[in-house]
């Protein structure tokens, strides 16, 4: 009895604490990579994407590059801030050869007052997270990507898109800027609906087939 006294204060702490994190943005999917890790890990020195939904939605990605063993951690609706807080559990366990981004979309179109150099500095920031747990692991950005649903956020897409692609420039070997945004634009320089689903949000296999011919060439063996 005297020890279930002393213990108590600790539970309910330990409850708490739980709790709290329950309460974090994406914290359940988070637990599902977890829970996926300790069944199954899926090693390190590969290539691993980390980001938003249009690397979540890319289930069959490995199918796309045979070649070039993938680990996906893309969690659908997250932002940058989201990734550089859960930096622990999706990127540093797996000591990958190379970090494929896609994210910043939804750090835009769910707050108005983000702009895209707002969106560079918080790439920036994941950016040397890395660099300080991984040291020279090369780092590749794929740049947001012109959806027809959030066409009227194209000018601060493009402001963050033009000022990564100018502080990855600089890294060399260490860091690369992979453009998607033109080569989903029509005729009319607008994006092309049908390489999108109904929300004309995210991608279907034509989009993905596009991501796939620009994106290989950066990959690492």
């Amino acid at each position: 009895m005297l020890k279930l006294k002393f213990l108590f204060p600790f539970l309910c702490l330990s409850v708490i604490v739980v709790a709290q994190n329950a309460k974090k943005p994406f914290w359940k999917e988070i637990q599902q990579f977890k829970k996926e890790d300790s069944l199954s890990f899926p090693g390190t020195d590969k290539i691993l994407l980390i980001g938003s939904s249009s690397f979540t939605y890319w289930k069959d990605a490995q199918q796309y590059f045979p070649t070039y063993p993938l680990v996906n951690r893309g969690f659908g609706g997250s932002s940058l801030t989201d990734v550089i807080y859960y930096a622990n559990d999706i990127i540093i366990p797996y000591k990958p050869k190379q970090i494929l981004v896609y994210c910043g979309e939804n750090d835009i179109a769910g707050d108005s007052t983000v702009t895209g150099k707002i969106v560079f500095n918080r790439f920036k920031e994941l950016y040397n997270q890395i660099r300080l747990n991984l040291g020279g692991v090369p780092i590749a950005y794929v740049s947001m990507k012109p959806s027809p649903s959030r066409w009227h956020l194209k000018e601060k897409m493009i402001e963050g898109n033009r000022l990564i692609e100018k502080f990855l420039t600089k890294k060399k070997r260490h860091g690369s800027f992979i453009s998607v945004w033109k080569a989903m634009l029509g005729a009319d320089e607008k994006p092309m609906p049908n390489l999108f689903i109904t929300d004309m949000l995210h991608m279907n296999k034509d989009g993905y087939a596009i991501w796939q011919k620009i994106i290989e060439p950066y990959l690492i063996k």
